[in-house]
């Protein structure tokens, strides 16, 4: 095994469909005893482990009497039902050979759209990490509808560091990271061993998925990645066949793809996190283009005499989108009016009306600030 660093840190390990199950698409007891052990070892050493496990649909449709993955939505999520069950179960029984307990999380994108629910989730993961259990997250696909899903674990599990605060977000798939182009296209292809910053030609450059079995590709792991670096945390990608691949991730040893967060990286508060990555916008303000610059460039609030138009319902303290006069998006906020408060503020004037603070500048995420999409 490898030698472990000093520092105990507080992990989030995502493993996608393909690295669980066989080709056959039932669970491969070989592959998650192997995964189950090194995260054992991490345990052992002392750090925390929280574990974004794919693999429900892939584990349980052939008990459903599918002979292909489901592609209707009612039997990806009867599958699901089935294969949660036999996936914590394995886990289980495997945590507990090591003397760990596992938990069981299952997440759907409104537990982190509503900022209640949120800190909820947060304060059930801080309480199971600190009583030494191993919490095994997945999103709900039973209930889930596509406007409420995450998309792919990936994503899930950048939003679960962040949530948590984690040190490190480790994604391991059927690939050993990212690639200068497609290593199954380009023989020549060279690993990039660490990147500092997500450049237009990485995202240009990452491909679909890679495999049938899972959802997620390497362009969503470039977007959960960018989600973990705005949030101050260094993201490994490798292979999960790779022998110690999670103890050697942990200790800056593996081969794959390192993501270092710099000084020069945006780090996002908790707040400024759930805004961005986590809350359902209920409606949007125009806001006039000097104050568009001025937003990412002077860290400036908005003020009702900024606003051109108000659109949709919403309500004091809710999430809306901030738009430029073209219609592009400047980022989110939380507002301090309902809509009818801002429509009767357009159509009055004096002083007092136009120093009106209609988002605080604590309470906004500006897109340009980011060159990120906010709202993922």
């Amino acid at each position: 095994m490898a030698t472990l660093d000093n520092k105990k840190k507080r992990v989030v390990i995502k493993v996608g469909s393909s690295s669980l199950t066989s080709r056959h698409g039932e669970i491969s007891r070989r592959k998650l005893e192997k995964l189950a052990d090194e995260i054992a070892v991490l345990k052992d050493d002392g750090h925390e482990v929280v574990f974004v496990s794919s693999g429900a649909v892939a584990a349980g449709y052939r008990k459903l009497g599918c002979i292909n993955r489901p592609t209707s939505l009612p039997e990806k999520q009867a599958a699901a039902s089935i294969g949660q069950g036999l996936l914590i179960e394995a886990y289980s029984e495997i945590f507990l050979s090591h003397g760990y307990v596992a938990s069981q999380i299952l997440i759907t994108r409104s537990d982190f759209s509503d900022e209640t629910r949120y800190n909820n989730v947060r304060n059930t993961l801080n309480v199971l990490l600190e009583r030494g259990i191993i919490p095994i997250v997945n999103e709900n696909d039973t209930v889930t509808v596509d406007r409420l899903k995450f998309g792919d674990n990936d994503t899930l599990s950048a939003k679960v560091a962040g949530l948590i605060e984690a040190d490190q977000l480790i994604i391991l798939s059927d690939i050993e990271g990212l690639y200068d182009s497609d290593p199954r296209k380009n023989d020549q292809a060279k690993l990039l061993e660490k990147v500092y910053e997500i450049t237009p030609e990485i995202e240009e450059g990452a491909g679909d998925s890679g495999s049938n079995v899972g959802t997620g590709g390497m362009r969503s792991k470039i977007d959960a990645v960018k989600i973990a670096m705005a949030s101050g945390i260094s993201t490994f990608l490798g292979k999960a066949s790779i022998a110690n691949i999670l103890t050697e991730a942990v200790s800056g040893k593996a081969k794959g793809t390192y993501f270092e967060v710099t000084n020069e990286t945006v780090n996002l508060n908790r707040k400024k996190q759930w805004i961005a990555f986590h809350s359902g916008p209920e409606g949007e303000v125009v806001i006039n283009q000097n104050v568009k610059m001025s937003i990412a460039d002077h860290k400036h609030s908005i003020y009702s005499s900024d606003i051109e138009q108000v659109n949709g319902q919403f309500e004091k303290g809710a999430v809306i989108r901030i738009l430029d006069h073209e219609g592009e998006r400047v980022g989110l906020g939380v507002v301090n009016y309902s809509t009818e408060e801002l429509e009767k503020m357009k159509n009055m004037t004096g002083r007092d009306i136009q120093r009106q603070e209609v988002v605080h500048f604590d309470d906004l995420v500006c897109e340009l600030e980011l060159s990120l999409p906010v709202g993922v």
